[in-house]
């Protein structure tokens, strides 16, 4: 009986993965900057690069107790996710806190999560291999490959899947790092714009417009972005709020 990985359709074999990896490459670099167009990316790649893989998500863990479904090619890593947040207990969990690679041969005779397992199974899943991605202040992460075959992921679904991870989350962080980094310009910019305007209503000095800004942030109770966006639209700033 042959494997259920291993179809004519299956992705090329681990002697292909720098060529993989290079399309995979190419494919993040076209989505630097938008962190949610990069998950899909990766996803996506996912499903299309690991041997055995018919729908791939990501798992963003937060405090140990959220569970977020990221990216995901269809309905199931979104439902394991559901489950595995109610559960506490699932091979996505256990790839993001103990273990680095998580595989399950056969969910109908996994032993590990029984009851995880069970319910999984019934959502139509009978293999998994969960990688943990990314580590982000108190966000931690993993990509999840599933299949309805059973043992659809065999060692060479690990190696590329291993090597695949590594790749993802290095895209994953740096575009992470640019969608900061434009937040952070685009919040000077609107501060500039906005101590220009009452420098010029007041005859202040930058600094002076600068802490005009700052004891308005204060007396609202608002972040300082916020004020200066509502001075860029309105030239005017907000009242204090009552105390």
């Amino acid at each position: 009986m042959p494997d259920a990985g291993k179809g004519a359709d299956a992705p090329a074999p681990a002697a292909n993965l720098g060529e993989i990896m290079g399309q995979v490459a190419r494919t993040l670099q076209e989505e630097h900057g938008d962190v949610e167009a990069t998950l899909q990316a990766i996803t996506h790649a996912a499903v299309g690069s690991v041997p055995g893989a018919e729908q791939s998500g990501i798992t963003l863990v937060t405090d140990r107790r959220r569970v977020e479904s990221r990216a995901p090619t269809g309905d199931l890593p979104n439902q394991i996710d559901s489950l595995q947040e109610r559960l506490g207990e699932g091979p996505c969990l256990d790839a993001v806190f103990e273990q680095s690679t998580v595989r399950i041969e056969d969910i109908e005779v996994e032993q590990r999560w029984p009851r995880f397992a069970d319910e999984a199974a019934g959502l139509g899943v009978r293999s998994m291999l969960s990688f943990q991605l990314f580590v982000t202040g108190s966000t931690l992460g993993a990509l999840n490959l599933y299949s309805s075959g059973p043992r659809a992921f065999g060692e060479e679904s690990e190696s590329v899947g291993l090597v695949f991870a590594s790749h993802a989350a290095i895209a994953l962080v740096s575009a992470q790092h640019e969608q900061h980094l434009r937040a952070a310009l685009a919040s000077r910019d609107l501060i500039g714009q906005a101590k220009g305007i009452l420098m010029n209503q007041f005859r202040l000095t930058a600094d002076q417009a600068f802490q005009v800004l700052v004891r308005a942030s204060s007396h609202t109770n608002r972040k300082l972005v916020d004020i200066a966006e509502e001075v860029c639209e309105t030239g005017v700033l907000p009242a204090p709020s009552p105390r």
